[in-house]
């Protein structure tokens, strides 16, 4: 089992900028890629950014240059960094991991992200 517990959250002008940290714990030697996903009001769950346990990285097209993963193994832990936040990215951005070599994966519990105009 994987725990993983999200961090960062909050309210934020427009303009301005949030790091979001994801913290894993549990079995971690069994987790291959992290990555961050959000879902606005009314909205399905998307995807925003994907690291691989390499460092591989893969991001929705509509948010690369703005938001920037990274990921700490020692410290089991992924960061997303969001620069030049827009009222549309306000949404509960939740942190994935999945497990290597199996279709498991886990979810942390979301941080909510509110982008004030």
């Amino acid at each position: 089992q994987v725990q993983l517990v999200e961090s960062g959250g909050g309210l934020v002008q427009a303009g301005g900028s949030l790091r979001l940290s994801c913290a894993a714990s549990g079995n971690i030697f069994s987790i291959g890629s992290m990555g961050w996903y959000r879902q606005a009001p009314g909205k399905q769950r998307e995807l925003v950014a994907i690291i691989t346990s390499s460092g591989t990285i893969n991001y929705a097209d509509s948010l690369q240059g703005r938001f920037v993963i990274s990921r700490d193994n020692a410290k089991n832990t992924v960061y997303l960094q969001m620069n030049s936040l827009k009222p549309e990215d306000t949404a509960v951005y939740y942190c994935k991991a999945n497990q290597k070599l199996s279709p498991l994966v886990y979810w942390g519990q979301g941080t909510q992200v509110t982008v004030s105009s």
